[in-house]
């Protein structure tokens, strides 16, 4: 009996409350949906991925109940056999079989990484050729909220020495008034903290040609997809037209969305993510691609338990190219975790865990609170 093959894929959808709301461009959370996967091998070994979508279907398409229903109904029966100990294989297998679902197929092959990582007995970055840095700085995003309670938030991060790069959502309101918004927080905080703004697709090139100069003799330091992710002719005007960084998130999802970004001059930095590019397996070819243009990769989140943010921390730490920061907070925006000892932040980075896998263990008992009722 070969040890290695695929016995059995669980899934459980959880809901862990955040500590503030968040609002994104066009909604606002007060809870984080998870999707647990469990891949089980003959032997017993067990690793466990992640899926998670940034405030639901609006930005990737995908929503945890479509996740699980995919995974339940049409991953798992591909998988089950196979040798768990080859998952770029069976991700480039599941990307023939399954069209886009990038988010539910990187959960999967999330946890063959994990359980081949503990099946060898050394971390997952060692399997993806080892460590680049041990740790990673972390950028703390603040909502859409007024200037008045970002700048709060932002000076009470200040003085606990905690974060000195922020990140602001904008695109909910009238452009103008947004703009005078971001403004005012920029003034605030000039001299104290470096400040970069999302729009997550909001605005058309006429609006951000507009606006954005204004943002940048503010003191906006990047800027994050002004436009929507099929308009690389405009990201190419804006990166050209800025002396501020622009960066892709929404239109890059793939390689060869990089390598599209990249030969079109369309972004400074290339935001990565394993949910939207579909798991481990693409984000380190993202990397490469992205290390071949000279272009900076950005590490960013999806809202993720420490599950999802110690697989991010091994597969970013791995990546030459992955050196424009990250922005992984989930973990310190979540109420609770799903693990025994949660990844924390220490002198304002993430720390690379160290223990096979992904390092991290689940906490049964708070997969039992937090499981949505069947």
């Amino acid at each position: 009996m070969d040890s290695s093959i695929i016995s059995e894929i669980r899934t459980t959808i959880v809901d862990i409350p955040i500590r503030r709301p968040h609002k994104f461009a066009v909604l606002t959370i007060d809870t984080q949906s998870l999707l647990l996967v469990s891949v089980e091998t003959r032997d017993g070994t067990v690793g466990i991925g992640e899926g998670v979508v940034p405030g639901g279907p609006w930005w990737g398409g995908e929503s945890i109940e479509g996740m699980k229903a995919l995974i339940d109904g049409y991953l798992t029966p591909l998988l089950i056999g196979e040798d768990a100990h080859r998952p770029s294989f069976l991700a480039h297998r599941l990307d023939r079989m399954i069209g886009g679902s990038e988010f539910a197929k990187a959960a999967v092959e999330m946890a063959l990484w994990d359980l081949s990582g503990k099946a060898a007995g050394i971390p997952v970055h060692r399997l993806l050729g080892g460590a680049h840095r041990d740790r990673l700085p972390v950028t703390w995003a603040l909502g859409a909220e007024t200037a008045d309670v970002v700048i709060a938030e932002a000076r009470a991060k200040l003085e606990q020495g905690s974060h000195t790069s922020f990140k602001l959502k904008m695109g909910a309101g009238e452009p103008a008034a947004d703009v005078a918004r971001i403004a005012a927080v920029a003034a605030d905080l000039a001299e104290k903290a470096r400040l970069s703004v999302d729009l997550n697709g909001s605005w058309d090139l006429l609006i951000a040609e507009r606006y954005l100069p204004e943002l940048t003799a503010a003191g906006v330091s990047l800027f994050e997809q002004p436009v929507p992710r099929w308009d690389v002719p405009a990201m190419s005007r804006l990166a050209e037209l800025l002396t501020a960084p622009v960066m892709a998130d929404e239109s890059l999802r793939s390689p060869q969305d990089a390598a599209r970004l990249c030969t079109a001059r369309a972004a400074d930095i290339l935001a990565v993510k394993i949910p939207k590019c579909g798991g481990i397996t693409n984000v380190t070819a993202i990397g490469a691609v992205a290390e071949s243009f000279g272009i900076q990769c950005f590490g960013g989140t999806t809202i993720e338990s420490s599950i999802g943010t110690a697989a991010a921390l091994h597969t970013y730490c791995a990546m030459p190219s992955l050196v424009a920061g990250s922005e992984l907070f989930g973990t310190l925006l979540l109420c609770d975790d799903l693990v025994v000892e949660p990844i924390g932040l220490r002198d304002g980075h993430l720390h690379l865990p160290t223990g096979p896998g992904f390092g991290v263990e689940l906490d049964e008992r708070k997969v039992k609170r937090y499981a949505r009722a069947s």
